[in-house]
């Protein structure tokens, strides 16, 4: 396989790993009506989508963590915790996730009060 071939499969990997988590944090958090058995719906359909694309590895750790999240996913079917548990638990590392992604692209800048010294 070719490097170009291997960053396809990649990319349609982490494209559905994320249409994944997007599609459960969704039905979490705007489901008026929350059931286990409403989930256990919605997590296995998701699962046959996520199942059509071949597994690649990943190397980013934000990447690998969405990965992570994704795999504990369906083990909240069989646990014994009640939905409202469930959907605090996956709404916060869902959080948490966003909160890595997002705190690479904005930095607070640095010594702002030295910068505007030069503009009066």
């Amino acid at each position: 396989m070719n490097k170009k071939e291997e960053s396809a499969l990649r990319l349609r990997y982490i494209r559905a790993l994320e249409r994944f988590n997007k599609g459960i944090v969704s039905y979490l958090a705007k489901s008026d009506n929350l059931s286990k058995e409403g989930f256990e719906k919605k997590v296995k359909n998701a699962l046959k989508l996520l199942q059509r694309v071949p597994e690649i590895t990943l190397y980013k750790g934000e990447l690998q963590d969405l990965e992570k999240h994704v795999k504990k996913i369906p083990t909240y079917i069989q646990s014994e915790l009640d939905i409202e548990e469930i959907k605090k638990e996956i709404l916060y590392n869902a959080n948490q996730l966003e909160k890595s992604k997002n705190f690479k692209k904005y930095k607070k800048p640095k010594h702002s009060k030295n910068d505007l010294e030069g503009w009066d």
